[in-house]
């Protein structure tokens, strides 16, 4: 499955963040947001994607929001708040010129994002992807 690769590859990406500590320059800033970014992105894809190949109808032409609660309520994810919660995240994106708002992403993936895409990506493999 493509998405899933995509996401397992962004996901492999994002455990650089943990390379870098405060002070952040405004490029490692900039691109641990990226990052994130990225990562969020590419899971709310490959949940689409294999929502979809297993037959949920709403996954055809589902949101962020949508996927994310549709994968909920699947047994996909286990904490649809926090899933939530990044999603205002990679909203705010589109903010982190401002220094306080990226160190929030920043912080939030290093903090608890990190292993919500890990926890996905473990339960995809265990239960929606054979290989």
């Amino acid at each position: 499955m493509k998405k899933y690769d995509n996401f397992c590859k962004a996901l492999n990406n994002l455990k650089d963040i943990y390379n870098y500590h405060e002070p952040y320059g405004n490029v490692e800033l900039t691109g641990l947001v990226g990052l994130f970014e990225v990562c969020f992105e590419q899971s709310w894809k490959a949940m689409k994607e294999i929502l979809e190949y297993n037959g949920y109808a709403d996954a055809k032409t589902g949101s962020p929001r949508h996927i994310v609660k549709t994968a909920y309520q699947a047994g996909m994810v286990n904490d649809e708040m926090i899933w939530m919660e990044a999603l205002v995240s990679r909203n705010n994106v589109a903010h982190a010129y401002n220094e306080a708002i990226a160190l929030d992403i920043v912080n939030a993936t290093k903090a608890k994002y990190f292993q919500m895409f890990c926890d996905l990506k473990e339960q995809l493999e265990k239960d929606w992807v054979s290989f």
